[in-house]
């Protein structure tokens, strides 16, 4: 039994091994998919999908999360076999910060596969959840200098628990305007997890034809 190379780190479960690896974890090792993940919440739904999202991959993977503020000169896009960008909207926009990234590192995402989602309240509803009929959608795709075509947008969550005073006061006046809650009792999440099942494998298809 042949055995070679040294030390690696694989999988979505991140399982390091040492010392000697057998040369069929060798070959799962080539064809782990070295993902990174880019996302830009407040309260943490967006990252949660994001995670979500990364764990029903149908590929092997190892992935790096980063939030959008904190990506430094170290993390370099060219060590990476994709990116998936996660975004949330604020007060009725996705940051200024997803521009500048998407205009920034154009030339490299346009060579790799690349998938994006957005979050949103107003994708609770049907005739809202897509990235086509989506308002804050179409004004990214509209004004970015680069968007991906795999692209999704997903409800987040009303997290009351988490605002300041100001902040819950706009909230519950955009859902009286939109028809949702205004009870600040207590948190509600709005996120269709099977929706983001379904994107799971939709990125998971552009991987593998990629890989190919």
């Amino acid at each position: 039994m042949g055995i070679s190379a040294s030390y690696a780190i694989w999988s979505s479960r991140s399982i390091y091994i040492t010392g000697i690896i057998h040369p069929d974890i060798l070959e799962k090792l080539r064809n782990t998919v070295k993902l990174l993940v880019i996302y830009s919440s407040i309260e943490g739904q967006t990252l949660k999908i994001a995670k979500h999202l990364v764990s029903q991959l149908g590929v092997e993977q190892q992935a790096d999360f980063i939030a959008l503020d904190d990506l430094a000169a170290q993390h370099n896009i060219h060590d990476y076999d994709s990116v998936l960008i996660g975004a949330s909207v604020r007060y009725g926009k996705f940051r200024p910060n997803l521009y500048k990234f998407l205009a920034k590192h154009q030339q490299v995402l346009e060579s790799m596969p690349v998938a994006f989602f957005g979050v949103c309240l107003t994708a609770r509803k049907p005739e809202k959840s897509t990235p086509t009929t989506s308002v804050y959608m179409k004004k990214l795709n509209l004004n970015a200098v680069w968007m991906p075509e795999l692209q999704a947008v997903f409800a987040g969550a009303l997290l009351y628990s988490k605002y300041n005073f100001w902040q819950t006061k706009i909230i519950q006046l955009i859902m009286r305007i939109t028809g949702g809650s205004t009870d600040t009792s207590k948190d509600i999440e709005l996120t269709d997890w099977s929706k983001v099942d379904k994107f799971a494998i939709e990125y998971t298809e552009l991987l593998q034809k990629h890989s190919n």
